[in-house]
């Protein structure tokens, strides 16, 4: 990694997206961590990277994610500089304890662990039974000592003793544990299993949920629900949450209520497009196939970008496209998220750290998007709705977390594979 923390460093002669739109300055200058300037003359004693033909990007945010200490370095590699933790252990606790003396890794936040029911979602997803399955220890064979500790942790938190939530108490109780932790907002669960090939899930009921969400934002935490239909999509606003994790598969005919009901609510939507492919069928093989993407990831991911969940094989793609369209043109937020688990499981196929955020922003494209709207859905807009104010935008005074890459991604979104350069926290990570 190339150090220049002590330095001012001058990118110069690039075209900057700032999080929001183009803008016309073209220089940018970094110190420590932090963005000092934007469009100012360059110090005659600064360390220049000349930028000509290429675009400046924030550094991209993955907003629903499963993650570890590998995922957070494969992130990094398609400059991904912040991932959001939807149900594990990178609280602020987990962090201290886990992040210690780690270089190169994407920054994270965690809702802790999410409240659901006694043997409800994600349990259908998980092997039964108390020992490591073959293909876990399979992948263990191949990974480093680094690597192997961590997929151990990260397997460990799934399989550890829930807490059981039962009553409006527990969830009460639930929240707090949370809280004590250091979660940095809270996440419900409402599946009942049917996209998910496990129909007859438990799921807590309203009663309980509503005292969860209500604790929460006593504590001045967001919630965030995991919904896949627009059934609890409607429970989910109805019960005051702040964020839906996922985009309803479904397309009923109370679509257009229910889109107006969230952009009544003010709540944002991330819609884990690539995860609704996945569940219906879809590998994501073109990802895997590109050479910006496979040259940077394991065969293991590889394997996994190009299997599927498939659990809900007659579903129809063009719903999911037609339902955020529906939700972007009523006003309400859309962030970019993917669901990627912590490591590379077969079941949970179509998926990686990083590269499906890309994949994420082209299936926005996809659906009706503008190449820049879809960059605002992976930086600005999450950074804003997360309360994290320092990141999300090329700024003096924000984080000197970027991505350089070759081309135009505001007018060719997959464009913004072609990665030249990131930087994270002020540093040049090694290409």
């Amino acid at each position: 990694m190339k150090n220049t923390l002590d330095k001012v460093t001058a990118i110069i002669n690039a075209q900057i997206f700032d999080g929001e739109q183009v803008i016309e300055a073209r220089n940018v200058l970094i110190q420590g961590e932090t963005i000092i300037a934007v469009g100012t003359d360059v110090p005659e004693d600064a360390v220049i990277v000349d930028a000509n033909h290429t675009t400046l990007l924030p550094g991209l945010i993955d907003a629903h994610v499963h993650t570890s200490i590998r995922g957070l370095r494969d992130a990094v590699k398609f400059g991904v500089t912040t991932e959001l933790e939807m149900n594990g252990d990178f609280n602020e606790r987990g962090r201290a304890i886990q992040l210690k003396n780690v270089e190169g890794a994407a920054d994270v936040r965690s809702a802790g662990t999410a409240i659901t029911a006694p043997g409800g979602h994600p349990d259908e997803l998980l092997p039964d039974g108390d020992e490591i399955p073959e293909f876990v220890l399979k992948e263990l064979e191949k990974l480093s000592k680094e690597d192997r500790e961590a997929m151990l942790a990260a397997y460990a938190h799934d399989h550890e003793e829930v807490p059981q939530v039962t009553t409006v108490e527990e969830a009460i109780k639930h929240v707090h544990t949370q809280v004590e932790n250091g979660a940095d907002y809270i996440k419900i669960m409402i599946e009942e299993g049917t996209v998910m090939g496990a129909p007859g899930l438990p799921v807590l009921s309203d009663e309980i949920l509503k005292a969860a969400v209500e604790e929460a934002h006593k504590f001045d935490k967001i919630v965030i629900a995991h919904v896949l239909t627009a059934r609890s999509s409607q429970t989910a606003i109805a019960l005051g949450v702040d964020g839906l994790g996922h985009l309803f598969i479904d397309r009923p005919e109370l679509t257009p209520d229910l889109v107006q009901a969230i952009a009544d609510s003010g709540a944002f939507v991330t819609p884990c497009l690539v995860l609704n492919s996945s569940i219906l069928g879809n590998p994501a093989s073109d990802l895997a196939n590109d050479p910006r993407v496979h040259s940077k990831l394991s065969p293991e991911w590889i394997d996994i970008l190009n299997s599927s969940f498939n659990t809900f094989p007659q579903g129809d793609m063009e719903n999911s496209f037609k339902n955020v369209m529906d939700l972007h043109r009523a006003g309400v937020d859309i962030l970019v998220g993917t669901d990627v688990s912590p490591v590379p499981v077969p079941n949970l196929g179509g998926l990686a750290h990083g590269a499906s955020v890309h994949h994420e922003m082209q299936l926005l494209v996809q659906a009706g998007f503008t190449p820049i709207e879809a960059l605002q859905s992976a930086t600005s807009k999450p950074a804003r709705r997360f309360g994290l104010h320092d990141r999300g935008r090329i700024a003096a005074g924000s984080l000197a977390d970027l991505i350089l890459v070759n081309g135009d991604p505001t007018s060719h979104i997959s464009d913004t594979l072609s990665i030249e350069s990131v930087w994270l926290r002020g540093v040049q990570q090694q290409s």
